[in-house]
């Protein structure tokens, strides 16, 4: 299996900027592909964005196109997020994960087995 640990939360100003970063260890990191997921307190975890293997295919929720980018470095073993133009609704907990299904589809959570444990991202107006 693989370990999965968020960094870089914090508390930014609307229009301010962020990265996250999610450090995998155990089973070959390359071997996943990965996603980024975010859940605000008292709605559902929702898909944010998700990158292919090698990093070829990217893809983005609506709501942040434009604004996020995933990105990974498989020599060290980390995918990252990097968050422009954050709005006080990007406020939420952000999780990344390792998809180990491929049966409904990138935005579905139950399609990634391997979660970290988050980290606290807020927005103040």
């Amino acid at each position: 299996q693989v370990q999965l640990v968020e960094s870089g939360g914090g508390l930014v100003q609307a229009g301010g900027s962020l990265r996250l970063s999610c450090a995998a260890s155990g089973r070959t990191f390359t071997s996943y592909p990965m996603g980024w997921f975010r859940q605000a307190p008292g709605k559902e975890r929702e898909f944010v964005a998700a990158i292919s293997w090698r990093g070829g295919r990217t893809d983005y929720a609506d709501s942040v196109k434009g604004r996020f980018t995933i990105a990974r470095d498989n020599a060290k073993n980390t995918l990252y997020l990097q968050m422009n133009s954050l709005k006080p609704e990007d406020t939420a907990v952000y999780y990344c994960a390792a998809r180990t299904s491929f049966t409904r589809g990138i935005i579905y959570p139950e399609e990634y087995n391997y979660w970290g444990q988050g980290t606290q991202v807020t927005v103040s107006s």
